[in-house]
Parts: structure tokens; sequence; C-alpha cells
């Protein structure tokens, strides 16, 4: 069953909505990739990841996500001059979103810290559905997340294929929050340097 869920950052300063989100139609995955962790050390704040270091994250179509206030205040940045781009916003810090590169690709990956399920007193499982996998649990801290997945599944590889395949076709990357009507992001990337990135990112395990 699909639902709308109001997207709202820390301070309240930014809004929006998911529409029509639906697990069927989407990927919940917790992610405990380094860059994913570094991302979090640069925002700087609180509540970002769990305590493995796992970032939940549910991937829809930019179409679906609408800022409905405070869209000035979206800021981007990369980790590396190829990495993802990964939005937030000013005012507080709180993330957004992952997108990749060109306008056309309708790939929004949402992070939790920005999705509000306390309206309807949902839980995110209710609505999103349990995460389908545990992503690069080998870089997690405190200890090792139970149910991690060693490689990304098969499965999920194909089913965001075809995800991203069908909202092509039908033309979900527009409207996108993230790029103007002419296909221009609407605001620059922040790319950090090598040691800025190497900073943030957690220290190895040992094996």
């Amino acid at each position: 069953m699909s639902t709308n869920i109001p997207l709202r950052c820390a301070c309240g300063a930014v809004e929006g909505v998911a529409l029509d989100v639906d697990p069927d139609r989407g990927s919940r995955v917790i992610c405990y990739c380094n860059d994913c962790q570094a991302f979090a050390r640069y925002l700087g704040r609180d509540g970002i990841v769990d305590r493995h270091g796992g970032t939940d994250i549910f991937q829809m179509a930019p179409s679906q996500v609408r800022i409905t206030r405070g869209a000035e205040q979206l800021r981007v940045m990369r980790l590396t001059e190829k990495g993802l781009f990964r939005w937030f916003v000013d005012c507080c810090r709180t993330p957004v979103a992952n997108t990749l590169g060109p306008a056309k690709v309708p790939f929004a990956a949402v992070l939790q810290p920005f999705m509000d399920h306390r309206t309807d007193g949902r839980s995110r499982d209710s609505v999103l559905g349990p995460p389908l996998c545990l992503l690069y649990a080998r870089f997690a801290v405190n200890g090792t997340p139970a149910g991690e997945s060693p490689k990304i599944p098969v499965g999920l590889i194909l089913r965001s294929v075809r995800l991203l395949t069908l909202g092509w076709v039908a033309g979900k990357y527009r409207p996108s929050p993230f790029f103007d009507a002419a296909g221009k992001r609407i605001v620059e990337p922040i790319v950090l340097t090598v040691e800025e990135r190497d900073r943030l990112r957690p220290a190895p395990r040992a094996s």
C-alpha cells in the first residue's frame, strides 16, 4: 500500500513530502560503507547513523520527492570528484538524499532523518518494509550488525536496475527538487579533498 510521508529537517525550516511511497516500488537498505559514515561525520550531528555506523536509506524516484518550504537551504557535497551527490540542508545539517549524476537518472535515496514517520504513528518498517539487506557491513563500527550482507545480493542489484529502468521509461526523473527545468543542478557541489575525506572516514577495522 502506498502512502505519502512528510519530509522535515531537524529544525523545521525545510519541509516537503515523499509521494506514493510503496515498499514494492522502492528499496530500503542500511549502508555501513565508510563513505556514508564520512558523510554523517561531515554533517556533524547525531541521529544520522545507528550504533554500528549504518545509514537507513529508501530508494525512490526524484519525482516523488517534493520540497514545499525552504528549498533555498538545500546544499550538496561529494566525497570525491566522481562520488555520489549527497544532499543536505544548510540550516541544521540534516541529510536529505543521495543522487547520481545526470538529471535523467530516476534515483533519489532519501535518508531516514529527513522522513517524519511520527505524523500518523506508523513505524518505518510498516511504511517502507524491513531493510532488504545490510550493505558493506565490513565497515561497521562497534561490532558487526546482526544480519549483515557480505556482498550486495544479486536480487537487490536486479531490483535496482528494474526500478531505474521503469522510472526512466516513465519519466520519473522529473520534476526533481535537485534539478531545475533545464536539467541543471540547483546548486554546485562542494567536493572534498582527499585529505578531508580521509579524515572523516572511520579507521579500518583490524582483520
